[in-house]
C-alpha cells in the first residue's frame, strides 16, 4: 500500500450525483422534495423529515467559513509535502456545511466568517474536488 498516494473520494449510489456534478464544475446538493431543505452528506432519506423524494439542485457555490484548522504536523504521509495546509468547514448559503480546503488565500488570512465561493480542482480524469476561495465581488 502506497501511503503517499492521495485518497480519492469514495463514490456511492447516494453521493454519485454530487461527484458527477463536481466533474462538470457545478456544485449540486440533495434537496428534499417534501420539506424543501438541502442537506449533506447525501443520503437516501432527508435527515430533517425522513422524506424519500430527493432532488439534486445546483447550489450557488457561495458560503462562509464556519471553522477551520491549519495542519502543521505530517499526520498523513500523502499530504506531508503540503504542510502547512488548511481544512475548512464552509456553511453554504443553502444551509448545509461542506468540509474542504481554501485556495488563493494565505493560511494566516483565513478567519471564521470569511465569504468564499466554490472552485473546482480537476485531480485526474475521474476526480474533481470542490475547494473554496475568497469570494470575488463584481
Amino acid at each position: 500500500m502506497d501511503l503517499t498516494a492521495r485518497p480519492n473520494p469514495r463514490v456511492t449510489p447516494d453521493n454519485r450525483p454530487f461527484w458527477e456534478s463536481c466533474r462538470e464544475h457545478v456544485l449540486k446538493l440533495p434537496w428534499c422534495a417534501d420539506c424543501d431543505r438541502a442537506f449533506l452528506p447525501p443520503a437516501p432519506v432527508c435527515p430533517s423529515c425522513f422524506g424519500e423524494r430527493i432532488d439534486w439542485r445546483a447550489a450557488s457555490g457561495r458560503g462562509t467559513v464556519s471553522t477551520f484548522v491549519v495542519v502543521h504536523q505530517p499526520w498523513f504521509p500523502a499530504f506531508a509535502d503540503d504542510i502547512p495546509y488548511n481544512a475548512a468547514q464552509v456553511e453554504l448559503e443553502e444551509g448545509p456545511r461542506l468540509t474542504s480546503s481554501l485556495v488563493e488565500v494565505a493560511n494566516e488570512e483565513i478567519a471564521v466568517g470569511l465569504e468564499v465561493e466554490a472552485v473546482f480542482d480537476d485531480v485526474d480524469d475521474e476526480n474533481t474536488l470542490p475547494r473554496f476561495r475568497p469570494r470575488r465581488r463584481g
